[in-house]
């Protein structure tokens, strides 16, 4: 079988990929394709044996919000759970950086979808180290302690997490949405230009944008690091929107259609030997 050609399987510099790619009728073609996965995800909910973990990252704009609304628009909400990871909670800092995460993970039969995820352990805190003093971890002490080696050895450890859950039925699939810095700017000042999306705009993101050389080696770094055979990650090129939303569900679609043992269970010998008389019992009341 092909090989996805945004799925990260060598060494990834992230200054010679593209971050625009546009396809024809991009929307037309998301609309059907969202239809199979959303068979797929009926079966798989009655099927009851794997789950799956869906994890978004990208820069702030890049259209994580607005790419989980039209991907998973045919979902049975019964079998979906979206989870948006923001500043940790006094709760959650009393744990490991690891906790908030493992425990909203997805049972089987359902589909979970991290907006931001536990990625942001090795990106936000990378760019901005002070904030792991918060988490009062008793090895770390000072700032000096929290350098390279510190964020390569959780790296290792979310490798870790994510082959525990791939080897108890999890299906993980990571998706980080690569836009320009050209493309955000034109998305903030959209925020700043229209009233109706002025709600989005903070000036937080102006300050992360002075930021964006710094981030941009922490994802070209966790990319290279962290994208496995049971957990790979698809560089998705987000400038263009339609594009973006068609070639991850694309990619999910792909995904799932590999699993061939996801059935529908059937029905007791008991059951199945009776149905007919099940139905004329109905018609007859």
């Amino acid at each position: 079988m092909k090989t996805n050609p945004n799925r990260v399987t060598g060494k990834v510099q992230l200054s010679k990929i593209s971050t625009l790619q546009v396809e024809k009728d991009a929307k037309k073609k998301l609309k059907k394709t969202r239809k199979k996965i959303s068979k797929i995800q009926d079966v798989m909910y009655a099927h009851g044996k794997y789950s799956v973990l869906i994890c978004f990252q990208g820069m702030d704009t890049a259209g994580k919000d607005s790419l989980i609304r039209e991907v998973f628009k045919s979902f049975n909400t019964r079998g979906i759970n979206v989870h948006s990871f923001k500043q940790p909670s006094k709760e959650e800092l009393e744990h490991d950086y690891l906790w908030r995460h493992y425990k909203v993970l997805p049972e089987r039969g359902t589909f979970g979808i991290f907006n931001r995820t536990h990625y942001e352990n090795v990106l936000v805190t990378r760019v901005h180290p002070e904030y792991v003093l918060g988490e009062n971890i008793p090895s770390i002490e000072n700032l000096d302690q929290v350098n390279d080696s510190f964020f390569h050895n959780r790296m290792e450890k979310i490798n870790n997490f994510e082959e525990h859950i791939a080897e108890n039925g999890t299906i993980v699939l990571k998706f980080f949405l690569n836009i320009s810095k050209e493309e955000q700017k034109n998305r903030l000042l959209r925020r700043i230009e229209f009233q109706e999306k002025n709600w989005k705009f903070s000036s937080a993101d102006i300050k992360e944008r002075k930021l964006w050389d710094d981030y941009m080696v922490c994802y070209e770094d966790l990319l290279n690091r962290t994208s496995t055979e049971n957990a790979p990650w698809y560089i998705i090129p987000s400038d263009d929107k339609p594009t973006s939303r068609l070639l991850v569900a694309e990619t999910i679609l792909e995904t799932l259609r590999k699993y061939t043992d996801i059935d529908e269970p059937e029905l007791d010998n008991k059951t199945a030997a009776n149905l007919q008389e099940y139905k004329k019992m109905l018609i007859n009341e």
